[in-house]
C-alpha cells in the first residue's frame, strides 16, 4: 500500500515537471517569435537628433557673476582650479 503511494507521487510529480517544462518551452519559442516578427514588421524608431545648446563664451558673461564664479572655484579647489568655460544650464 506505501509503495502504490510512493509510486502515485512519483508519478505525479514527473507529470508535472514534464507539464511545466514543456509550457516553459511554449512561453520560450512564442517569445522569440514575437521578437522575431516584431524586428520584422515594426518600423525601426528614428531618434531626432537634438541640436547642441549654444555655449556662451566667458567673455560674454558679466564681470560681477565671473568673479563670484571664480572666486567659488578658487575657494572649493584650494586656488589650484579656474573657470574655462561657463554655460547656462
Amino acid at each position: 500500500m506505501i509503495t502504490n503511494d510512493i509510486y502515485g507521487a512519483l508519478q505525479l510529480l514527473v507529470v508535472g515537471m514534464v507539464t511545466v517544462f514543456l509550457v516553459l518551452l511554449i512561453v520560450i519559442n512564442l517569445g522569440k517569435l514575437l521578437i522575431w516578427a516584431v524586428n520584422k514588421w515594426a518600423p525601426e524608431e528614428t531618434v531626432a537628433k537634438k541640436a547642441a545648446p549654444v555655449a556662451k563664451a566667458i567673455e560674454s558673461i558679466d564681470a560681477n557673476t565671473k568673479a563670484i564664479i571664480d572666486a567659488t572655484i578658487s575657494q572649493i579647489t584650494g586656488g589650484k582650479g579656474r573657470a574655462t568655460k561657463i554655460t547656462k544650464l
